[in-house]
């Protein structure tokens, strides 16, 4: 049987050979390590990365003449892009579960705010579930694959991780309210408290390198929702999705949408930590070792 090889394993031994060429004292250990951390972060947003290069991509230069609409078309791309991961073990099994898992319930809160007029999807499409095209859950997908990835890219370990139970719920708050706030009050001011209150004392440690760091979690929901805050002005710069006031021409979505993405952020989180935490039974804090 054909057995691809894996790219992990080159990518792993030209690193380690870099290191030992150029590490020469603190000052460029230093910089090695701020170079393999952005680099590591690229590689974590691979999926996301390479969604956005499509997305510009058929914007600027796909053919009006083809008779496969440009959102099939990125249908069908996406789910290639997700079947040579796996193939490649670029992405294990167990985070492919979770980024299936984001794409339905993505999918289904995209039919829920099409209809209620938040944004619209301005090109036809035969791909689509009630209006809405499949790709767009592979956007949601990309942020589950991101957390997925730089949670094993980066080795994460946690200080005074919060219990999963309290995770849950305020997970299952936020996405309720995505949909509630349109027939009763909004109550995101509260789930901002909440999310302070359940994650304001835990510490990730990331590996960038050999060492792990450290950075208040909060504040690495914050700077994520702030770069998918950067990918969704691209996203509707190249008409993927529009927002109302949109149509007349573009301009940059509101900075009201980093709350959104947020809050985002703990579906996204919680789903790959409950992965994590039923692979670590005997560990249930997940602390640093």
């Amino acid at each position: 049987m054909l057995r691809i090889p894996d790219p992990r394993a080159f990518l792993h031994a030209r690193r380690e050979a870099l290191r030992t060429s150029f590490v020469r004292g603190p000052w460029t250990q230093g910089v090695f390590e701020f170079v393999a951390f952005g680099i590591k972060q690229a590689w974590a947003c691979l999926f996301g990365g390479l969604m956005l290069a499509l997305l510009l991509g058929t914007y600027l230069w796909y053919p009006q003449s083809w008779t496969l609409a440009r959102f099939d078309f990125l249908t069908l791309a996406a789910l290639s892009i997700q079947i040579i991961l796996i193939a490649t073990r670029l992405e294990t099994w167990e985070e492919a579960k979770v980024i299936a898992a984001f794409h339905v319930v993505g999918t289904v809160m995209e039919i829920f705010k099409t209809q209620a007029g938040s944004w619209e999807y301005p090109e036809a499409s035969l791909l689509r579930i009630a209006g809405v095209p499949l790709f767009s859950g592979f956007m949601y997908a990309a942020v589950g694959s991101y957390i997925a990835r730089v949670w094993r890219i980066f080795d994460f370990r946690f200080d005074r991780f919060p219990k999963m139970s309290w995770q849950i719920a305020l997970a299952v708050a936020v996405y309720v309210n995505f949909f509630a706030h349109h027939y009763g009050p909004d109550f995101r001011l509260f789930l901002f408290l909440a999310t302070g209150i359940v994650y304001g004392r835990c510490v990730v440690w990331f590996r960038p390198d050999a060492a792990h760091r450290p950075m208040p979690l909060v504040v690495g929901f914050l700077l994520v929702a702030l770069f998918i805050w950067f990918a969704e002005n691209l996203g509707t710069f190249a008409r993927a999705w529009v927002y109302p006031g949109q149509d007349a021409g573009w301009h940059m979505v509101s900075l009201a949408k980093l709350g959104s993405w947020y809050l985002l952020m703990i579906i996204s989180f919680v789903l790959v930590a409950a992965v994590q935490y039923r692979q670590q039974p005997a560990n249930s804090e997940l602390d640093r070792p």
